[in-house]
């Protein structure tokens, strides 16, 4: 029983053998590539990465950084919008720093109000009160010279008839009421000349620090709303409605490191792509007036004529493409950078890789 069941299973192994040698020397069929790999079209060309980019005369794009820390409140772009130069991107909470800017206009406008006070010294009614209290003084002063007098006349008469105590009272009266006449008049005097010119000189610096920081207060309000500081397209938008930005930018959930809180570009119709040459290849770039390149786009079997704009002159660290300081990158390259016509029906976008090959004419 055993060595019949160990016979069919013999058999049925040796059926599965000769059934997996069949399928695996049976030819198999190779697919047809999806596309064709970038070939050199120059007969000495120069092989490059590159990175497609806005059409911008320097740098790559506009990365656009808040002034000041606070909270997204209001997002008023959306990703491929064309902007004019002014218009308002985001608005943050502003709500404490319009406290600050009431409270240092509430202070200039005091400052301004007590200037114009000494400007328009003396007022009338003062003036009027001043003037009336001279003439009391005079008025005074005259009834006790002429009381002085009369005592005087009639102790030159008769010494029996005034005391001597009266007649020096009267005398030291007569001199009280002379001082306070000279001082009453000098107040006169003093008040109808108006304000000293030294207060209203220091009184105006007040004026102009108090209202100097208003505008420095109210400047500082207007970066709560960050603008648009050139015409372009916004390529990309970080932030939420509620996220905190600090003047380091927002940090992204993705990434994990901060980047800039909206990033734009020059509107799309004609861009840029930026060529990494490798500096051990640099030696053999032809002259600018003798360069030609082609770009092709991968994954697919499009190729596009390159216009020379620029060379970057600066070799630099290649670029890190997890955008990740901890990276190690030792490859120095050359940015050469190009410029195409952007055909409508063509799907690229900035920060987009292509692969870049460099001859000459």
């Amino acid at each position: 029983m055993n060595t019949k069941i160990i016979f069919i299973a013999s058999g049925i192994g040796l059926m599965i053998g000769l059934g997996a040698a069949l399928i695996s020397g049976a030819e198999i069929k190779v697919l047809e590539p999806a596309f064709n790999p970038a070939s050199n079209p120059y007969a000495n060309g120069i092989y490059a990465n590159g990175m497609i980019e806005s059409t911008l005369s320097s740098g790559e794009n506009i990365n656009i950084y808040p002034e000041v820390p606070g909270v997204v409140t209001q997002i008023l772009v959306t990703e491929g919008q064309v902007v004019s130069k002014g218009d308002a991107l985001l608005v943050m909470d502003d709500s404490v720093q319009q406290a600050i800017v009431a409270q240092l206009k509430a202070q200039a406008d005091s400052a301004k109000i007590m200037l114009e006070e000494l400007k328009h010294q003396p007022r009338a009614e003062v003036l009027k009160v001043s003037k009336a209290q001279m003439i009391s003084a005079e008025a005074s002063l005259h009834s006790a010279q002429v009381t002085m007098q009369k005592q005087q006349k009639s102790f030159d008469l008769d010494p029996q008839s005034v005391s001597k105590d009266s007649l020096d009272n009267s005398i030291n009266a007569v001199k009280v009421a002379a001082a306070n006449a000279e001082v009453v008049k000098a107040q006169y005097e003093l008040t109808k000349a108006g304000a000293w010119s030294y207060d209203i000189n220091n009184q105006e610096q007040i004026y102009k620090t108090q209202y100097n920081a208003y505008l420095s207060g109210l400047a500082l309000l207007a970066k709560y709303t960050i603008k648009a500081k050139s015409d372009g397209i916004v390529l990309s938008i970080m932030p939420a409605v509620g996220s905190y930005l600090t003047t380091q930018g927002v940090y992204g959930s993705y990434t994990q490191d901060m980047n800039p809180v909206l990033v734009m570009g020059s509107p799309q119709n004609q861009m840029n792509v930026r060529s990494f040459v490798d500096e051990i290849l640099v030696p053999k770039l032809p002259a600018t007036e003798q360069m030609l390149a082609k770009m092709f786009i991968r994954g697919t079997n499009i190729s596009i004529a390159l216009e020379f704009v620029r060379i970057q002159p600066y070799i630099s660290p290649k670029i890190e493409l997890t955008n990740q300081r901890r990276e190690r990158v030792d490859v120095r390259v050359l940015p050469v950078i190009f410029r195409f016509e952007k055909a409508q029906d063509l799907n690229v976008y900035p920060g987009q890789l292509v692969d870049i090959y460099i001859g000459q004419k």
